[in-house]
C-alpha cells in the first residue's frame, strides 16, 4: 500500500459507498476470496461509470470480518491485481460483522476525477 497519496490541486473528488462481494446474480459467496473478488470487480464497474479508473483511487477503507493474518495473502493478491504499481493508500479495518450478515469483505474509496 501507499503511506500517502496526493490527490491534485483543485480537483474533484468521488466518495464510492461501500462495495460488497455480491456476484452478477446477486448472490455473496460464503467464500472469502471469492467475495473479494467481486467486491473489487464491482467497484471496478462504478470507476466506469464515473469514467475512471483504477488508477484515480487515492485511499481504500476495506472492512473485513473476523480479519486474521491468512486474509492477507488473498487481500494483498487482488489490490495488486487490481491496481498494479499504482496503490492507493489504505486502511484495513477488522469489524465482527457488516450490515449484511453474509457479507465477509467491504470497500470504500476515494477516487480523484480530475
Amino acid at each position: 500500500y501507499s503511506t500517502a497519496v496526493i490527490a491534485p490541486a483543485g480537483g474533484r473528488l468521488a466518495f464510492v459507498s461501500g462495495q460488497g462481494g455480491r456476484d452478477e446474480t446477486g448472490t455473496l459467496s460464503p467464500d472469502f476470496a471469492t467475495q473479494v473478488r467481486h467486491t473489487y470487480a464491482n467497484l471496478g464497474a462504478v470507476l466506469t461509470a464515473l469514467g475512471a479508473g483504477p488508477e484515480q483511487v487515492v485511499k481504500l477503507t476495506v472492512y473485513v470480518v473476523d480479519h486474521d493474518m491468512s486474509k492477507l495473502g488473498v487481500l494483498t493478491e487482488t489490490v495488486i491485481a487490481t491496481f498494479g504499481r499504482t496503490l492507493p493508500a489504505q486502511t484495513l479495518v477488522g469489524v465482527p460483522k457488516l450490515a449484511i450478515d453474509e457479507m465477509l469483505f467491504e470497500v470504500e474509496a476515494v477516487v480523484a476525477l480530475d
